[in-house]
């Protein structure tokens, strides 16, 4: 029975070696699938093991000419797409191909891994509020939205014009506590580089980034150098405190009046970028000076005030700008509260020594014996 078995299952393999080749198809890897299960317990003879090896070995070959098929078939030359917008084609069987995908898939981890480790979320910002310039800003728009409304929502409201000196990740409470400290720290700091002058920031023109955020220009002069003095001064001082601040690409100070990116659905109706000529008249309009005398420390993701501009978690004042009744009691009780907040600091940071925590347990034994030697005490005399 076993010799006869042998002889049929060699006949039958060699009739599958001379037959035509059989389609070339995926479904053809299930044959090994099902040519590999094992019958039930006290099934097994010996006919049915040897069939079985034989069987494995045809569906082995198979498999083989089934893999060397996969370039004709349709789904080989699928383009795979990256989250970065980068195609590439799969090239089988080649190893330089395989070395290259591992290097993009490499490069893909690191890009993917940034954003998650700095994700600005806080910034320090110097709030435009010369009334000039934000109206002049204001007629600018109009201007822009006369040509196609689809860009009100592109947009920025006009209590949130500002200059962005630094951008930076507090990711809690205690956090935003030591970004505060920073900012106070900053201050004799930027006080120094003006040496009791008034610094003038003057605007005029209109210019883009990539054509998807439009801004109105600081016009050029030494101004620009002491603004960038003290941006540099600001991320040395919060870096320090070991705060995660700045951005790779260097210092452009600007005031934003519109961003594309505000208004995701522009895309899907046309609007690719900012043509120019929505904005030509203004190339090289003068919109006003406004005069550095405050920063402050902003959440990019907290509700906004009543009057449009961000969520305000510390201010300095700067200058020789008279200050109001309320600037006064602002910035004492921000002196108030930072003097406060050093001493808590300070409390926990004694509280974590292991000293501190042995003298504690110590004390609280020790406490514990007495308290209990005067219970037994007065057990004995009662």
């Amino acid at each position: 029975m076993l010799r006869l078995a042998g002889l049929r299952a060699s006949a039958g393999l060699a009739a599958a070696a001379s037959a035509p080749a059989a389609p070339r198809h995926p479904g053809l890897r299930l044959l090994r699938a099902v040519t590999m299960e094992r019958p039930g317990a006290g099934e097994v003879n010996g006919s049915e093991c040897e069939g079985v090896l034989r069987k494995e070995e045809v569906s082995r070959e198979l498999e083989a000419s089934t893999v060397d098929s996969l370039p004709d078939m349709p789904f080989a030359t699928v383009d795979l797409q990256d989250d970065c917008g980068i195609t590439d084609v799969p090239r089988i069987h080649s190893k330089r191909s395989k070395e290259n995908e591992g290097i993009k898939s490499e490069r893909i981890k690191k890009r993917k891994k940034t954003p998650k480790d700095y994700q600005p979320n806080y910034f320090l910002s110097v709030p435009i509020t010369n009334k000039k310039i934000t109206a002049g800003i204001k007629v600018l728009q109009n201007t822009i939205l006369q040509q196609d409304k689809r860009l009100a929502k592109a947009m920025v409201a006009d209590g949130s014009f500002h200059i962005t000196l630094l951008v930076m990740q507090l990711l809690n409470e205690d956090e935003v506590n030591i970004g505060t400290d920073a900012l106070l720290e900053l201050k004799p700091f930027v006080e120094e580089i003006l040496q009791g002058k008034n610094l003038t920031l003057p605007f005029q023109g209109i210019d883009t980034f990539r054509s998807q955020v439009g801004f109105v220009r600081l016009a050029d002069g030494a101004h620009m150098s002491k603004l960038t003095e003290i941006a540099e001064t600001a991320k040395r001082t919060f870096q320090k405190k070991g705060i995660l601040a700045g951005e790779s690409r260097s210092f452009k100070p600007h005031l934003t009046f519109m961003k594309l990116s505000k208004a995701p659905m522009l895309w899907k109706k046309g609007v690719k970028k900012i043509e120019p000529e929505l904005y030509e008249q203004f190339i090289n309009h003068r919109f006003g000076e406004e005069m550095l005398d405050r920063i402050d420390l902003c959440s990019m993701l907290k509700k906004k005030q009543s009057h449009g501009y961000y969520h305000c978690e510390s201010s300095i004042v700067i200058g020789k700008k008279p200050a109001g009744s309320q600037d006064l009691i602002n910035e004492a009780l921000h002196r108030e509260r930072m003097e406060l907040k050093s001493k808590v600091k300070q409390i926990k940071e004694l509280l974590l020594k292991p000293e501190t925590q042995a003298m504690i347990r110590k004390e609280l034994f020790e406490g514990r014996v007495l308290s209990a030697g005067d219970h037994t005490t007065m057990l004995i005399s009662g």
